[in-house]
Order: C-alpha cells, then structure tokens, then sequence
C-alpha cells in the first residue's frame, strides 16, 4: 500500500501492548508492526488447544493479512478454508435447494477456528513478535493527560507494564471495556441459542443417507421457522460441523453463559432436529457429543477508548461482536487492526490521542453495518418459509447472504483518504474537551 512512509510528525516508534491473543489481538500485532510500531502481546492463557468450529475469512481481511504476513499466510490461510465453489440453501423438511450462492459471497473461506488462530500465532511468532503467555490483566491504569504519564497495565502478580498506548482485544468478557465504559457490561440474550458440534467425518461415509454430505468439502444451510442448520466438511469429509440456530421460547433458556464449554443435550438436538430433511437428521443422530451455546449480545459501545488519556482502545469482540451469521466477526477485527495501525502512524508518537479517537469513528458505522447483517440474514432465514403455502416459489435472492459489499473494502485506502476530514473533526473536540459518543 503507498501512501506512507514515516510517522506524522516525526519518526519516533510507537510502543503498543496488546491484551489478548487470539485472532484480533494477533492481527493486530501483524498490523502494528508491519506500520512501524514497537509492539508485545500479554495472554493469560499458559498453552492454547483447538477450540471452536468454523470460522469464515473474507477477502477484506485476507488481502490486508497477506500485506502484512505475505503469500505464505495468504495462502496457508485459504488453505484452511472450505474449497467448496457454492453453497446451497435448502428447505428444513425435504432439504429442497432453494438457493445457490458463491461461498466467496457469504463468508469467504470457511474453516476450523483453531487452525486459523495457530496460523495467525505462527504468523506473529515469524515476525517476531513477543506473546508473553500467562499473563493476566487484573486492571488498568488511565493516566490524567496532564501527568503525563503513559498508560498501563497490570498484572495478576502486581507487575506494572507501561506503555504509549494499550490496545484491549480480550474478547467478549473484556475488563478493559469495563474501564473504558466506566461500569460492567453485561451480555444480554439474543433470545437464541446454537447447537454446535465438530467431529471426524469418516464413519458416516458408512451411513448412505448422509454420505453425500461427507465426500466431499461443501456447505449447506437447511432454513426453517424460527430455526436455521449450518452443515459444513472441511478436508472432503475427514471433518464435520453442524451448526443448529434456534430461538428460544423457555424463560430458563434464556439464561445466560457466555461459554464454548457448555455441554449440549443430544436429546434435546434430536427434538430439535426431528423434522428436518433426513439426509442431515442423520449425520446430526451419529454426533458423539455437542456444545450449547447461547448467543449473547451487547449493545452497541459509545465509546471505544478510554476517557482520560485516550491511550487504551478495544478492537474486535471487546467492542464489536458480531452474531455467527454475519460471518465477519474475525474479519472486521482485521480490519480494526489496520484502521488503528495507520491511525498511529499517521498521528506518530505525540498524538496518539487523535489516532485512537480517529480510529473509532473510522470504524464504528462499518462494523454497526456489519453486525446489521448478521441479525437482517437470520431474521430472513427464520421466516422466509412462515405461511408460505406448498408448492410456492421462494425468490432465491431473498435467502442469499448480503455480504459481497464487504469483501472489496481497503481498511488501510480507507483511512488513508479519509483521515484528514475525521482527524481534522476529533481534534476540535480534543480541543474542547468533548467527545461526541458513537452512538
């Protein structure tokens, strides 16, 4: 990408911690270094295991990561994507195909979360990026700008690690959010909830009524009232994952665990799934075991930066949580982690408050359309079959995933063009004191 060169003004390195490694926090460390940025990722986790199911990469993330990582990440990432040219989706009782959509229109490549993140951890490790691993953040410190103190974090073991700006990319159970909003954030219900598994694909080869499902890689989405099944083989049918979306009609479902761990009923997942097509009802029967995950949100963040130095931002799930419908929630953290770099770069080391508060109007209004897109799609698919009498067509466009819009965006071109219009905008209010909310 041309356009810059050196930090405005001056050329003095910015040093960045970033909280959390999973994927936002390690983009965003690609992002930091590759503008020039000095930077150390802190992880409370002492080892990371394979957890999650698929994930989808868009080409808005991707063209950014292979800038940052080069052709090897690029390709090492689409490598771990479904290889599938369409996907279809069918009617919830017979699995009729209703529509045919490019898998690169809904959410690019389509794989394992986990061999996504080792990817992007081996990505950070080849640039040489220290992740300082058992590291917890227990709190942070937002210095009063005229003390001129940096920012810090500090550690379970009372350690105090400064720096010239912090960056909270610790998930959806973020603590810095909390020091950022001024008060705990709660999850709220979505009213739904998935049903998730991913296991071995090989044994139902064995079982003619689903082996079309696991012969090869592909993806299908069975649609019904109030309900939505997500079936994707990845390395042709050596890995399967369903995906059961359902609203929840019980005020005790409702309930609220913000967890991967949560053990789902199989009994449960058979009544659900009693009346869906029974190709897919019975590789969903031969699931070893399942989670049960209920989709929480948030609303959306006024702010994304801390209020007194504007020295500690939130990048990904800390601030944007997407719904798994979107298919964009690792992409649109990638994205914030370029919009933040250049926003650094371009304000340099004397002015990282207008960069970070530059960084989240650049950003909100993309992912806020983002996040739209996820609830509009299952909105769509949840009622597109209610009082449809047999025998009448569907428009296929109705049920396709609006995601092309997203996939041609530069988040680096994009800050780069309109930097000078929204800087010029935060530092008025810099200047006066007041900072317009987002929202």
């Amino acid at each position: 990408m041309a356009g810059i060169t050196t930090n405005a003004p001056g050329d003095q390195q910015i040093h960045a911690l970033v909280i959390g490694a999973g994927l936002g926090g390690c983009a965003c460390a690609l992002a930091l270094q590759h503008h020039g940025h000095s930077v150390v990722i802190y992880e409370k986790l002492r080892a990371f295991r394979r957890l999650g199911d698929s994930l989808g990469l868009g080409e808005n993330a991707l063209k950014l990561l292979e800038r940052w990582g080069g052709r090897r990440l690029y390709d090492t990432l689409t490598g771990i994507g479904n290889q599938a040219p369409d996907m279809q989706i069918r009617r919830w009782e017979d699995g009729k195909v209703l529509a045919v959509q490019p898998l690169m229109d809904m959410a690019g490549y389509i794989g394992h979360r986990g061999d996504y993140h080792n990817a992007f951890l081996d990505a950070v490790r080849d640039a040489g990026i220290e992740i300082r691993m058992g590291c917890e953040v227990v709190d942070y410190a937002d210095p009063d700008p005229d003390s001129h103190a940096l920012p810090a974090i500090i550690l379970a073991d009372g350690t105090r690690v400064a720096a010239d700006v912090v960056i909270g990319a610790d998930g959806i159970k973020s603590r810095a959010r909390e020091l950022v909003l001024g008060f705990a954030d709660a999850p709220k219900s979505s009213g739904y909830s998935c049903y998730r598994a991913y296991f071995e694909g090989k044994h139902l080869r064995e079982d003619p009524l689903c082996r079309e499902f696991v012969d090869h890689d592909c993806v299908n989405i069975w649609i019904g009232e109030d309900t939505h099944l997500v079936q994707n083989t990845l390395r042709n049918g050596d890995e399967f994952n369903w995906i059961v979306t359902r609203k929840l009609s019980h005020e005790a479902d409702m309930e609220i665990t913000e967890s991967w761990f949560q053990e789902g009923d199989l009994e449960d997942v058979a009544r659900v799934t009693a009346t869906v097509d029974p190709r897919i009802r019975a590789a969903v029967a031969k699931t070893p075991s399942c989670l049960d995950w209920k989709i929480c949100y948030r609303d959306p963040l006024p702010t994304w930066v801390s209020p007194r130095s504007h020295r500690i931002a939130l990048l990904g799930d800390s601030c944007h949580p997407h719904l798994p419908t979107s298919a964009q929630g690792a992409s649109q953290a990638t994205e914030s982690a370029a919009v933040l770099a250049v926003c650094l770069k371009l304000a340099g080391k004397e002015r990282i408050p207008l960069a970070t508060r530059t960084y989240e109007k650049l950003r909100f209004a993309r992912t806020r359309a983002s996040q739209r897109n996820g609830e509009d799609l299952r909105d769509r698919w949840h009622t597109a079959l209610k009082g449809v009498d047999e025998g009448v067509e569907i428009d296929p466009e109705s049920l396709k995933i609006r995601n092309r819009w997203l996939y041609a965006f530069d988040a680096e071109e994009d800050t780069l063009r309109r930097w000078g219009e929204v800087s010029g905008v935060v530092e008025g209010e810099l200047e006066r004191g007041v900072i317009t909310p987002l929202c």
